[in-house]
């Protein structure tokens, strides 16, 4: 059954590897045998985390990536390419929230998260598709949204419309890639407890969403290992466009 789930003969690439979820799914890859791309805007931490990966007898390159920019793109896979080999799998992680009431965002607001979440995911993912199709071989295609692209809450409303999107995106690109052997899923978190917003849980608004909670607990980011390994291995063979979601149960409060 181990096999099933085996991605030790993956290239992985995550974007967003420089913190957060994205360093999470990068750490949990590489501790189960596949090589990691990392990539992000910030190479010294990534560097850092490289080092750490290979250390632990990890496989692992950093390169710059602005998911907004093409030309950055193509040119972090090639490097990619040239040390590890052709990326298989992709975790589109990258992303960025504007927290404000709607009417105080700013034409600049929505192009900055609409930009980075949708656009990036799409950039990424198209220019991964075409080198696949180019060698006739497939892959995995992982779209990080959220619980918040398919529900709601109030002051992140460009966050939610660009995670809406992404999974509408995925069954799009999962409908035009599925004869290509690429297969396009989508991951939707709920509230994950990362050093980012682990303060926030702690005060009295954060005590009030958790309560909203059918479980009564945050998530932690090891409770999207099975779903990430699920979806990067051979186990989600038969899957394609299809939403995952790892919330607790708060989509059914």
């Amino acid at each position: 059954m181990a096999d099933l789930f085996d991605v030790s003969k993956e290239v992985v690439l995550v974007t967003g590897a420089s913190q957060g979820l994205g360093r999470h799914f990068a750490r949990l890859l590489a501790a189960h045998g596949a090589a990691v791309v990392l990539a992000a805007r910030q190479v010294d931490k990534l560097e850092s985390l490289a080092s750490e990966l290979k250390m632990n007898g990890g496989q692992a390159i950093a390169v710059r990536m602005d998911v907004t920019d093409g030309g950055s793109i193509v040119q972090a896979l090639d490097t990619a390419e040239k040390a590890l080999g052709p990326v298989s799998v992709l975790i589109n992680n990258a992303g960025v929230v504007v927290e404000k009431a709607a009417v105080d965002q700013t034409e600049a607001d929505w192009d900055k998260v609409l930009n980075a979440n949708l656009k990036g995911a799409f950039t990424v993912a198209t220019e991964i598709a075409r080198r696949m199709i180019a060698r006739k071989a497939g892959g995995s295609i992982i779209n990080i949204s959220s619980v918040l692209g398919i529900g709601v809450m109030g002051h992140v409303s460009t966050y939610s419309a660009s995670k809406a999107a992404l999974l509408q995106l995925t069954k799009s690109l999962a409908l035009e890639w599925a004869s290509k052997s690429i297969r396009v899923n989508a991951l939707a978190p709920g509230y994950i407890d990362t050093e980012f917003n682990h303060e926030f849980w702690a005060t009295p608004a954060g005590e009030r969403l958790i309560k909203g909670i059918p479980q009564r607990r945050l998530g932690a980011a090891a409770d999207l290992d099975g779903a990430i390994l699920l979806l990067a291995s051979q186990a989600s063979r038969y899957m394609t466009g299809s939403v995952i979601t790892v919330d607790g149960g708060f989509l059914l409060a």
